[in-house]
């Protein structure tokens, strides 16, 4: 016989599990998109929410859209592939005390083609490429040694944007920014074994197709994201929203034991090609 729910022990346990309340927090790339959507759960709760990101009229837009739904975030201009600018910001989103969550989520899309195009070698826009790490690869290492080097004082969360590209293989990205999805999964694990002695947990999200600004539109996107449907088991995009769930868990006690590993929020696309095996079998 199963005993009765006391639905005030529920709430109180679930408001222990996930109180973030007063806990300061950094987004990178958090004035749209995934990063946004992080943002917005964060302050929703109750932390103390800086958001970051290259792009001043987007955090302006960012700030103003919070503010239309109640919630009062700080913004910081920063381009974190510079080591200096990125500092500045997680010191400003400490607020002269100690940061206890980051979201290391700035990214930027493309990159290169097919090494082979039309039976001939590629060309190669290196400079394209060295953007794209920069930002993606060097940006992540810059973004976490800085919110680290912030958090003081024994509670620390660091959440890395990577991709599901960057845990399988995919045909329908740059070698750019897999390579530098693919990357970032390394910075994660090692810095989970060296900050773990601080109290700080390093995980990673492995994003699948979101509603995002990522990307210019064109032709050719709308073939990929189809084909990224038809690789998912749901058949959808998700929308932005859907990764409230998750970036809340990480940034809360609820996660307290979860550090150096990869959440995949991809609609099952990992698995979907061994489930057509099965079903071709």
């Amino acid at each position: 016989m199963t005993s009765p729910i006391d639905d005030a022990a529920l709430a109180s346990r679930a408001t222990e599990l996930f109180d973030i309340r007063g806990r300061r927090a950094a987004v990178t790339g958090g004035a749209s998109g995934l990063g946004l959507a992080m943002a917005r759960i964060l302050a929703r709760f109750g932390a103390e929410v800086t958001i970051i990101d290259v792009r001043e009229d987007a955090l302006a837009a960012a700030r103003a859209e919070l503010a239309a739904q109640g919630l009062e975030v700080a913004t910081h201009a920063a381009d974190v592939a510079d080591l200096d600018s990125v500092t500045a910001a997680m010191r400003a989103a400490a607020r002269g005390g100690s940061l206890h969550i980051a979201f290391v989520n700035a990214g930027i899309s493309a990159g290169n083609g097919p090494f082979v195009e039309e039976g001939r070698l590629a060309s190669l826009d290196l400079a394209r490429w060295r953007q794209v790490l920069d930002v993606n690869l060097t940006g992540v290492l810059h973004s976490m040694r800085a919110a680290a080097g912030e958090m003081r004082d024994g509670y620390g969360r660091i959440v890395v944007t990577s991709s599901s590209a960057g845990v399988s293989a995919d045909a329908l990205v740059g070698y750019a920014y897999a390579a530098s999805k693919t990357a970032v999964l390394a910075l994660v694990r090692n810095s989970a074994f060296e900050l773990a002695p601080r109290g700080i947990l390093v995980n990673a999200i492995a994003p699948g197709p979101f509603r995002t600004g990522l990307g210019v539109p064109s032709p050719l996107r709308e073939r990929k994201m189809s084909a990224m449907l038809d690789a998912t088991i749901l058949h959808r995009m998700a929308e932005p929203g859907e990764m409230e769930g998750i970036a809340l868990y990480l940034a809360s006690p609820a996660s307290s034991f979860v550090t150096g590993a990869v959440f995949s929020i991809d609609g099952g696309a990992a698995i979907t090609r061994h489930g057509r095996l099965l079903e071709e079998s």
